[in-house]
């Protein structure tokens, strides 16, 4: 082993026995431990965020299935890298021996094209694919790929499995088990490390490393005080991830310019993925600005595809237009009720039977049963609308979509009231 390797590394496990935390997929009895235990493993994409075993679930599983392993990174490879690997594999390949593993880290940097590189060998057995990312496959990996595979969603490090891997650590690692380190306080650990791994061991090794001494004492105020002093540790996945970005998403839903693009900033400047960025402020437009300002989404959506196309630096000054005017738009959750509200409806309520004059009726036997009979077309009446019942029998009346206080939902609501008369 390295002396210079980083801690993490040093403590990277080699078989699931020593593979910390991900029990929904690897622990007695799940759908993984069965797979890797049948030696019939397909190709599958790991979905996750940074420093929860992505990688290392991959090595476990080439060297417990004792298969030829051949690593890709999305960053650094093209399409040619993509097809000399693809060779390589079918080179190893002899008469019922099982398929070479190919592990593609970031698999959601891989273009379309360097993608459909894969297709083929994908397909017919040449390589069996482990994709690695942190970002949405549905969204960034294309679709006849993801249909050949199976996506295993992981989850942040519960804060047992951190504990016990501080345990380890401490116990284990050839260099901290010859000094004599007390843990007083882990809260701060815990909570800067944001359910990751790796960056849990990293700042562990930065505190270590940063009292020169055999004795070493770790309190949640020796922690904040080393992190502050580096900041590209303290502004990272973990914080970034999960304090960061609620910072932000709260100050766009309260009005507030200044502080969307102030931690805008501060996830662009601590790497965050703008893409991720994006989505979020689509999902903002929908679920905080809504019907008060439907023009919103459209720009949302059309930063998002912006962002795709060009990517960074300039990418920053199209997330900085759309964050700007989300947060000065006019605000309303209705549709984010109306559509929670529905669900639970739906829920408590059952299949309720569709109205006989609403069902279609592309048959003689379906007319004869009455399927369409008493449909009113809105079109045949004046103002393109004529009152009739579309909701099932049970839920006539039933208020599901509630206007809320803005210029743009209180035009919708006089527009209702005229339709509906009393049910508004």
């Amino acid at each position: 082993m390295m002396l210079n390797q980083p801690l993490a590394e040093r403590l990277r496990p080699n078989n699931l026995d020593n593979y910390i935390g991900q029990k929904h997929l690897v622990g007695e009895g799940a759908v993984l431990r069965k797979m890797i235990d049948s030696g019939n493993v397909s190709s599958f994409i790991l979905w996750g965020p940074p420093g929860v075993g992505k990688t290392t679930l991959a090595k476990i599983i080439a060297a417990k299935l004792d298969r030829p392993f051949h690593t890709l990174s999305a960053v650094s490879s093209g399409v040619k890298d993509v097809r000399e690997v693809i060779q390589k594999a079918q080179s190893q390949r002899f008469f019922n021996t099982p398929n070479p593993i190919l592990f593609i880290d970031e698999i959601h940097r891989f273009s379309k094209s360097q993608q459909d590189s894969l297709l083929a060998a994908v397909e017919n057995g040449t390589v069996t694919l482990i994709g690695a990312t942190t970002e949405n496959p549905s969204f960034e990996v294309i679709s006849p790929l993801l249909s050949r595979c199976q996506v295993y969603v992981l989850k942040p490090q519960e804060k047992e499995d951190l504990e016990q891997l501080l345990e380890r650590a401490i116990k284990d690692d050839y260099s901290l088990k010859e000094k004599n380190i007390t843990i007083k306080d882990k809260a701060a650990l815990l909570r800067f490390s944001g359910g990751d791994a790796r960056k849990l061991l990293n700042i562990l090794e930065l505190v270590v490393n940063s009292q020169n001494t055999d004795e070493v004492v770790i309190t949640d105020e020796v922690v904040m005080n080393e992190l502050q002093e580096n900041p590209s540790m303290y502004d990272k996945d973990g914080e970034q991830h999960y304090d960061i970005i609620s910072a932000f998403i709260k100050s766009v839903r309260g009005s507030d310019p200044d502080a969307a693009v102030y931690w805008l900033a501060r996830m662009l400047s601590g790497g965050e993925e703008p893409r991720f960025i994006a989505r979020r402020l689509v999902i903002l437009a929908s679920e905080d600005i809504g019907l008060a300002n439907p023009n919103a989404l459209l720009l949302a959506n059309a930063t998002f595809d912006t962002v795709h196309k060009i990517g960074m630096p300039e990418a920053r000054i199209t997330l900085s237009q759309c964050t700007i005017y989300l947060a000065t738009s006019p605000k309303s959750n209705s549709a984010y009720e109306a559509i929670n509200e529905a669900m639970d409806f739906v829920k408590k309520s059952g299949n309720l039977s569709v109205p006989l004059h609403l069902r279609n009726a592309p048959t003689k036997l379906m007319r004869e049963l009455n399927y369409g009979k008493d449909y009113k077309y809105s079109h045949a009446y004046k103002g393109n609308f004529v009152e009739q019942d579309f909701m099932p029998a049970e839920a006539i009346n039933k208020r599901l979509y509630i206007p809320q206080v803005n210029p743009s939902e209180m035009s919708i609501l006089e527009r209702l009231r005229k339709w509906w008369k009393k049910r508004y």
